[in-house]
């Protein structure tokens, strides 16, 4: 089953009680609140506007979600320690879904891979979003995090670069994810981008407002699969069929170099060579043929006459 296959980012979420930091601040915005030690206000206040002022996620209504409470924790301790020692030492913030919260290092660290903080943020804001809108229901991990992934508009070329090379340095290619889920870094990232092409493959496939339908109608029948077969007419393991042959079609090695700044280089490298070559060949063939063509004032037409004998047989002699 695809909730084997895709083993994800790790998300916190089974917490009975907010985590509260000790000695904060707090900035309030219209669907947020923002937790804070003095050090790290400014950080705050940008933390509040980019969140106040979020599109909305795709196919959640404008106030999905509301009441969040978010932590910017000033250490790795602190982070550790609000968490709960659940989140990896590699994750670039924790999702409390339970409990409406967010987590995010306010410190320099090496935690999100090269994130930008407006992307984790979006990233998180959906996890918040999807679980409040569903009240509570159950969401398969692999539909959470691919959701995140795409609502956080990080999805792109780049990052199916990413996912092929993984793909390839593993023996089995997609077939070798179906394990656990993995706690070490590369193999949870290979399955946090698979993930994110599942949400690609839907709205490729159906459309944006497919999310929308099978969102409400999730809500409805509280039960993901019926809510997911009555959307697109297929089972998940019929669409992970589908979706395997997606990503292999999609993110192959044509398709990556066809996108491939190097490639299109050598192209171009290559193109050029031919033209030269062409052209000399051009030239070479056009030297033979004039080499072979009768002139047009050819030499012996330009060559004086012999002069006459003076003594030939039909000479006059003098006496």
């Amino acid at each position: 089953m695809i909730l084997g296959l895709l083993a994800l980012f790790f998300l916190a979420g089974q917490d009975t009680l907010a985590p509260t930091l000790a000695g904060a601040s707090y900035l309030q915005g219209t669907r947020v609140t923002v937790a804070f030690l003095p050090a790290d206000s400014g950080k705050a206040r940008s933390v509040l506007e980019a969140l106040d002022a979020a599109s909305v996620l795709p196919g959640l209504p404008p106030e999905s979600p509301s009441g969040v409470h978010l932590i910017l924790t000033p250490d790795e301790e602190t982070f550790a320690q609000l968490a709960g020692g659940q989140a990896p030492d590699w994750g670039a913030a924790v999702a409390l879904t339970t409990r409406s919260t967010i987590l995010v290092p306010a410190f320099v660290s090496s935690r999100g891979g090269g994130w930008s903080d407006a992307r984790v943020l979006r990233h998180e804001w959906a996890h918040i979003g999807l679980h409040q809108y569903l009240g509570g229901l159950r969401v398969p991990r692999w539909f959470s995090e691919g959701y995140a992934q795409w609502a956080s508009g990080g999805w792109d070329w780049g990052e199916g670069w990413k996912l092929r090379l993984a793909l390839a340095r593993q023996e089995g290619g997609l077939e070798s994810m179906a394990i656990s889920w993995p706690r070490g870094e590369a193999r949870a990232r290979t399955a946090y981008l698979l993930s994110a092409t599942t949400i690609e493959y839907l709205v490729v496939q159906s459309g944006p407002r497919a999310l929308e339908v099978l969102f409400r109608r999730w809500k409805d029948v509280e039960n993901f699969e019926e809510a997911f077969r009555g959307t697109f007419g297929v089972t998940t393991s019929q669409f992970e069929e589908d979706w395997r042959r997606y990503v292999r079609s999609q993110y192959g090695w044509l398709f990556v170099l066809s996108h491939s700044a190097v490639f299109w280089m050598v192209m171009s490298l290559v193109m050029l060579a031919l033209v030269v070559v062409r052209k000399r060949v051009r030239l070479e063939s056009m030297a033979r043929l004039r080499a072979g063509e009768v002139p047009d004032e050819p030499s012996y037409w330009l060559e004086q006459d012999p002069p006459s004998d003076r003594f030939g047989p039909d000479a006059e002699r003098s006496e």
